[in-house]
């Protein structure tokens, strides 16, 4: 932080907060995890104060010791507040952690074990996964971006967009002698073993 960013008052490459009341709902995010207990870290420069109402910049904060009840790890934050919930260094208790939540839009895993890699890929469920960096996926226009279940339904970018905003209309032309869909016609017993393939290649 100290070598990207030395100022964040002054400092144009530093992003405020888009309104008033994105600001105060940070702030009262911070002060409701520290009254329930959380040790707040700001990485605020020397000498700069943790944030400014006039400016709407906030420095990035470290929320600590955090519970569930803490409002900050309830909703999505938008903001630079990072809450951090410590575990006992096994990965599956971060997976079970993952999957007992609702699905994120994106899931970052740091490090450079394989077999932690691909249990964090197998065994949780997020719209994507990232590894060793953050947000690189939704700067690339090849790959869909969007959620799954309560971060979202779909995705979009490039052909993924495409395909997502536009419909595809199927059109079904019955031939003259009326037999393109006899399997679909009664009687069905003669049918059934190829009515039962044909329902079961659909999923």
């Amino acid at each position: 932080m100290q070598q990207t960013y030395p100022t964040l008052q002054s400092n144009e490459d530093y992003t405020a907060i888009i309104s008033a009341r994105h600001y105060q709902r940070l702030i009262d995010l911070i002060e409701d995890a520290r009254a329930k207990g959380a040790r707040i870290v700001s990485l605020a420069p020397a000498g700069e104060p943790d944030f400014d109402a006039q400016s709407r910049k906030i420095a990035p904060h470290l929320i600590l010791n955090v519970t569930e009840e803490m409002t900050v790890m309830q909703e999505e934050i938008f903001g630079p507040l990072l809450p951090v919930k410590s575990y006992n260094g096994e990965v599956e208790e971060a997976i079970r952690y993952i999957n007992a939540h609702p699905r994120p839009l994106a899931a970052y895993y740091f490090g450079h074990d394989e077999q932690r890699q691909k249990l964090m890929a197998q065994h949780t469920t997020s719209g994507a996964l990232v590894i060793n960096d953050v947000m690189t996926h939704a700067s690339l226009d090849s790959l869909p971006f969007g959620g799954v279940g309560a971060s979202g339904i779909g995705a979009y970018h490039g052909v993924h967009g495409f395909r997502r905003f536009s419909h595809a209309k199927p059109i079904v032309i019955q031939d003259e002698a009326g037999t393109t869909n006899l399997r679909l016609r009664a009687p069905y017993q003669d049918k059934s073993a190829a009515l039962t393939a044909l329902l079961n290649n659909q999923h």
